[in-house]
């Protein structure tokens, strides 16, 4: 990754359909599953996310952030069994996203067969203090998060 690089996209087919895989991505009670950064403890919010303006809470945990915290997620993209993104607020601001999206993606290959692809992009934020602390996951993380969504879809 180069320092001009303000995001990473990773993609893994998932033997699965992209309803099921999409169930779990809008359901922020699962999110915790599907953490390859170790960061979540928890969701605040129960409720199945279902358009763009929602906002779910999630109890995160991050040394480079200080320990414990809250992120009020910003439900940014929502395309029902295509694509789920959003955009986390610190709890201090918890209205104003701080520039950084999570995206996940699905392309179905065939009926049973999905293409799921999770970028993490902080190309809009702005705040100094914040900006030095990314990438706060790697890809490897991303990647791993994945893997645990192959994994829990298969298992639901």
């Amino acid at each position: 990754m180069t320092q001009d690089q303000k995001q990473i996209t990773v993609t893994r087919t998932i033997d699965a359909p992209a309803k099921d895989i999409f169930a779990l991505l809008s359901l922020p009670a699962k999110h915790t599953e599907l953490d390859g950064s170790g960061m979540l403890r928890g969701s605040v919010d129960t409720e199945r996310i279902t358009k763009t303006g929602q906002v779910f809470v999630m109890n995160m945990h991050a040394e480079a952030m200080g320990g414990d915290y809250r992120m009020h997620n910003h439900v940014s993209a929502f395309d029902e069994n295509k694509m789920i993104g959003w955009t986390p607020a610190q709890e201090e601001n918890k209205t104003e996203p701080a520039g950084w999206e999570w995206l996940w993606e699905l392309r179905p290959v065939d009926a049973d067969t999905t293409e799921v692809t999770l970028t993490y992009d902080w190309s809009r934020v702005e705040d100094k203090q914040l900006l030095p602390l990314f990438p706060v996951v790697d890809e490897e993380q991303l990647q791993e998060s994945l893997n645990r969504l192959a994994a829990a879809v298969s298992g639901s």
